[in-house]
């Protein structure tokens, strides 16, 4: 048995659960932070036999699709108050990150 742990942007969350549901998968989400663009984003856990990793990696594939985005780089620190100028960068945002990891034990209580 596999975990897969998946990390997308809120605005795909619901896309991808309906859509593992539909294909048969349980799939249980945790609200999170984004470190970098410090937005909202959803970590969701799917429990699969290990030939069904590639089915869910698919599905994820096609939801959660990769963006860009303008956004400011070096935002003011709030101590400073003159002389400073941030300026927008385009940045890469929504996709997935993809983490598989071994089951060593599942129970369902």
């Amino acid at each position: 048995m596999k975990l897969v742990i998946t990390i997308v942007q809120d605005e795909d969350t619901n896309k991808l659960i309906q859509r593992l549901n539909q294909e048969g998968f349980m799939a249980t989400k945790l609200a999170s932070t984004g470190g970098f663009l410090k937005t909202g984003n959803t970590t969701i856990f799917v429990g699969v036999e290990e030939s069904k990793v590639e089915d869910v990696i698919e599905i994820i594939k096609e939801v959660c699709k990769t963006t860009k985005q303008m956004s400011l780089l070096n935002q003011p620190i709030a101590s400073m108050t003159e002389g400073y100028i941030s300026y927008p960068i385009e940045v890469s945002v929504g996709g997935a990150t993809i983490f598989v990891v071994d089951v060593e034990k599942y129970l369902k209580i």
